[in-house]
């Protein structure tokens, strides 16, 4: 049965794609490296913004694990207009799957977009991946094998933060196991 950690990036700078690791986050991907580092990984997806490929690049060069860039773990794009109340908005958009706003894509087409990614893991010879992306999408993620998953869970989230997904006979368990 195939089982996929699903990371949150360290403490970044900013949300810009190329936002680096604070001095605090590089010190929170040294811990997640101790952290992961005694799980036997296969492989290693990440989203292609700074702070993802950041946070497990000590983890990848300890282990010998290269790091596969792909942008479809990239976070999920709310507005491309600033929003005021983009918290507001952003809850709204766990209640509604398909509301979307100006430039954005909708709850579900994120989950559709990341949901790709499991599926193609699924069916590769990796028995044990690791995927980094953001937090909205993570949630959205969990989402789709646990229903009960929204906005307060990512309200919930840490930077970083690690969730397992395990392959049952019928779909997906999830399990947080990163406690800070």
């Amino acid at each position: 049965m195939k089982e996929i950690y699903i990371v949150r990036h360290c403490q970044a700078t900013g949300q810009a794609p190329d936002a680096e690791l604070t001095t605090t986050g590089q010190q929170q991907a040294e811990e997640l490296k101790a952290f992961l580092q005694d799980m036997p990984i296969d492989r290693i997806l990440s989203s292609p913004f700074l702070r993802a490929t950041q946070t497990i690049e000590p983890l990848a060069e300890n282990i010998g694990v290269t790091v596969e860039v792909d942008k479809r773990l990239s976070e999920r794009v709310l507005s491309t207009t600033s929003l005021d109340d983009w918290q507001d908005k952003l809850k709204a958009t766990f209640d509604d799957l398909d509301l979307y706003f100006a430039g954005g894509e909708s709850s579900r087409q994120a989950m559709d977009r990341i949901s790709q990614v499991v599926e193609e893991i699924r069916s590769s010879e990796a028995e044990r991946t690791i995927i980094v992306a953001h937090g909205n999408i993570i949630v959205l993620l969990l989402k789709q094998y646990h229903a009960s998953f929204g906005f307060d869970e990512w309200k919930e989230l840490s930077n970083p933060d690690v969730y397992r997904l395990r392959e049952k006979p019928r779909g997906f368990s999830v399990e947080r196991i990163w406690v800070r």
